[in-house]
């Protein structure tokens, strides 16, 4: 750190400002507030969203480990994903109270199903204080983006980019959720901007850059590629904020410790949340650890984290060797397609959006002043979004959250081209954005944008948490009340929720001949999207009649 030191400059240079208007300095004052009001319009439809959804699929391990951990003390369940995302949401459930039974369980699904409907606990209100710590990390993912933005081309770059943040259906859809997609991508976006702003003062930043890309290494491991582009990035800051007339070895010097200051303290960092869990680091896994050989075996070998991190880790690549089924524009298969996440960014992001993303990556490198921003939005975008395209997992967008942060950033610095066109053209667009946004409300989790026919069309193009992630359980249970009462219910839920417990009666069609099933066939989106064999003829000859928050569609026989 004193090699660090060296670096005369301590003073970070002032944020670019745009040309003050008629009425001088006193028009700043709607800065604050329009940032207010864009986090608040943010939080209110997250906290809406999260009231009115059930638990998705993920969420039921994620707060039963989360109990787990709060009360065992124990390492066990969930090892494919580090213990500080669960830490997060484990604030929420704490605050909860849940009464949590000593027994322990095989499966992780299993034990957060108990928690929520097995243990005489409220689940709407489990599951709603779960997820408030994760919004909170949201709006405080937003704040960033907005400084982060406006630091590199002014306050209006700023509010541009948060309004993009804040109407990201993506985003207001799981950072609604107790999930990890948002964390983990959140602070990696953080680890960017500290480095960043380790051009001007390494010592401060350079530590911290580090422990924000160990919070994202602790949250998910699919942000472990992220990591040496975060060094060569925090190596380049302390050397583009060397001297010019410096002698070129000592900033080499100084820009490698940095680089390894960063690397120690994440390392740091992902230690010390497995010691918040357990500061005797027990590992007793509730399921046997796959053998990983090879290179990859190797390298998950030499890794400095914990064993259960690796172990973890040996868990995600048995994943990755598995043959899952995807489907995309109506095409079911097996294994992986590298073109899936484009495509369902494609028709999940709103058009203004994707068209502001552009303009800001081509801002970023044509305009001179901004080009030695470029390396540190759209390479740690673009080495995320290759690393995901090469895995076997097409289920979502979300594991491409990082797109709507880095660019959002990126398309507040559009308006560092100085044409009056442009700043309404970038107006008109984030108007835009925010109206195909509020217009989904509050069923963001199917958005998808005009030219793929909206929310209601989503589900014949893309399925699981593209749409239907099991989180309209409790309205099929009130529309089953309203219009339905004292019918017979067939049911294909795919999610974790429990639908007795919604006051829903129902048997599985698959269970009994087909010539028995008549009535009422309800069906989740993503089950009827990887439908063969029985149950596709049932819905084959049904006939739709109503639809639940565009990811459950009620047939009729």
């Amino acid at each position: 750190m004193m090699a660090l030191e060296q670096n005369p400059v301590a003073v970070a240079p002032p944020a670019p400002q745009t040309p003050p208007g008629p009425g001088g300095p006193r028009r700043r004052w709607p800065l604050p507030l329009l940032v207010v009001l864009l986090l608040a319009q943010m939080a209110v439809a997250m906290v809406t969203t999260a009231v009115q959804q059930t638990p998705t699929i993920d969420e039921p391990v994620y707060v039963g480990t989360a109990a787990e951990y709060l009360h065992t003390h124990e390492l066990v369940h969930n090892p494919e994903h580090p213990p500080l995302g669960k830490l997060v949401i484990g604030v929420g459930v704490a605050l909860a109270g849940p009464h949590v039974d000593a027994r322990s369980s095989a499966d992780q699904g299993e034990l957060g199903r108990h928690l929520l409907y097995g243990s005489a606990n409220d689940p709407w209100r489990v599951m709603l204080f779960a997820r408030l710590p994760v919004i909170v990390l949201t709006l405080a993912f937003g704040w960033v983006v907005f400084v982060f933005a406006r630091e590199l081309a002014g306050p209006l770059a700023g509010l541009t980019a948060l309004g993009l943040y804040a109407f990201s259906p993506d985003l207001v859809a799981h950072g609604s959720l107790a999930t990890l997609d948002v964390p983990a991508a959140g602070f990696v976006l953080t680890s960017v901007w500290l480095a960043w702003r380790a051009r001007h003062r390494p010592r401060r930043y350079v530590p911290l850059t580090g422990v924000a890309l160990g919070a994202a290494l602790a949250t998910k491991m699919s942000t472990l590629p992220a990591v040496p582009v975060l060094l060569a990035l925090t190596a380049l800051s302390v050397w583009s904020g060397r001297p010019p007339s410096s002698s070129r070895r000592p900033a080499v010097r100084r820009a490698a410790v940095a680089a390894v200051v960063v690397a120690v303290v994440a390392v740091a960092v992902v230690w010390v949340t497995y010691l918040v869990v357990d500061p005797r680091l027990r590992w007793d896994p509730d399921q046997p650890v796959p053998v990983v050989h090879g290179l990859r075996g190797l390298a998950v070998d030499l890794l400095p984290f914990p064993e259960a991190y690796r172990d973890g880790m040996r868990v995600q690549f048995a994943f990755e060797n598995h043959p899952w089924q995807g489907f995309l524009f109506g095409r079911l298969y097996t294994g992986a397609l590298w073109y899936y996440l484009p495509a369902a960014l494609l028709v999940k992001t709103p058009l203004g959006m994707l068209a502001l993303w552009a303009a800001g990556a081509a801002a970023v490198l044509s305009v001179r002043r901004l080009r030695p921003a470029a390396p540190y939005l759209l390479v740690p975008a673009a080495v995320l979004l290759a690393t995901a395209m090469l895995g076997a997992r097409n289920f979502g967008t979300r594991y491409a959250l990082f797109m709507p942060m880095f660019l959002a950033v990126a398309a507040g610095c559009a308006l560092a081209v100085r044409r009056r066109w442009v700043t309404a053209g970038v107006a008109a667009l984030v108007v835009f954005v925010a109206v195909s946004s509020l217009r989904t409300f509050p069923y963001y989790l199917p958005y998808s944008n005009e030219a793929f026919g909206g929310p209601e069309q989503t589900r014949l193009r893309l399925h699981d948490s593209n749409v239907d992630w099991g989180q309209d359980l409790g309205r099929l249970a009130d529309r089953l009340r309203e219009r339905y009462s004292g019918e017979r219910v067939w049911l294909v839920y795919k999610g974790s929720g429990v639908p007795s417990y919604y006051g829903i009666r129902a048997r599985d069609p698959r269970e009994v001949p087909p010539d028995e099933v008549r009535g009422l066939l309800v069906v989740s989106d993503s089950a009827a999207a990887k439908a063969t064999g029985r149950l596709a003829r049932l819905i084959a000859g049904s006939r739709p009649v109503d639809t639940i928050g565009h990811s459950i569609t009620l047939y009729r026989r």
